[in-house]
């Protein structure tokens, strides 16, 4: 992993990416086939983020993906109000249990993971890999790419419908964008991971019954545009972050 990451960031993050998601495709059936839902999600999931973590640990390389606290104060960022409207949304239709026990606790140990994965691995690696040489392509690619990989849940077995999953495409892309600019700004990835693994944690719960296509649109309309409201008030009052070059040798 050292010898790959020191010859290309960027490719470094882009085999994790593509790791992470045939990981999450697989899991799927496979979890379906032992009977027990989330179950290799699960499994895939903290395996990878054990991994990914004392990567970055042991390579001292914490601050420059942001797993630190933040360079700006709360007030700064309205303290992150707008995240928690964003993370309770999956709950504007009410809340549901909608997994046995044993399959919701597999879940919310996935889910927690992969808030701390693609946030690392979009925002983090990819991001910093690219932003050395142009920050706004590096924005739109980390954005894009997030919100585009979220396609796969309408074929990796999780049942979605082309309206939902084009729902949720879209919003990644927002939520994507305001994440980017949280973290460019703040030096901090912690607000996006921790607002990331709430969004998932709680969309398991989410009632479905009286869930029709037209209050999907709109709820996903609504965290769309807080998403985008917000990331263009932090781009007016945060201080601009000039450093995306800086540590570009910390490797």
């Amino acid at each position: 992993m050292k010898k790959l990451y020191v010859k290309s960031e960027q490719t470094f993050a882009l085999v994790f990416i593509a790791i992470y998601c045939v990981s999450q495709s697989l899991a799927n059936p496979l979890s379906r086939a032992v009977g027990v839902e989330g179950s290799f999600q699960a499994v895939f999931s903290i395996a990878l983020t054990v991994l990914l973590f004392f990567f970055i640990k042991n390579n001292g390389l914490l601050e420059r993906y942001g797993l630190c606290r933040s360079s700006c104060p709360g007030p700064k960022f309205f303290w992150y109000l707008p995240l928690v409207l964003l993370a309770v949304g999956s709950l504007w239709n009410g809340a549901a249990m909608n997994f046995p026990l044993v399959d919701t606790v597999c879940y919310l140990c996935s889910m927690l993971c992969v808030g701390f994965l693609e946030e690392v691995l979009f925002r983090g690696l990819l991001f910093k890999a690219m932003a050395r040489d142009n920050v706004k392509s590096a924005v739109i690619v980390s954005s894009v790419t997030f919100g585009l990989g979220h396609l796969l849940n309408l074929v990796n077995g999780r049942g979605m419908g082309l309206a939902a999953n084009l729902c949720q495409v879209f919003g990644a892309i927002a939520i994507g964008f305001l994440f980017v600019i949280i973290f460019y700004r703040g030096g901090s990835l912690l607000p996006c991971i921790f607002t990331h693994s709430a969004i998932n944690m709680i969309g398991i719960f989410v009632n479905e019954a009286g869930m029709t296509v037209e209050k999907l649109v709109a709820f996903s309309l609504i965290r769309l545009l807080i998403a985008v409201a917000y990331a263009a008030i932090l781009t007016k009052t945060l201080p601009k972050k000039p450093d995306v070059k800086a540590n570009a040798d910390e490797k």
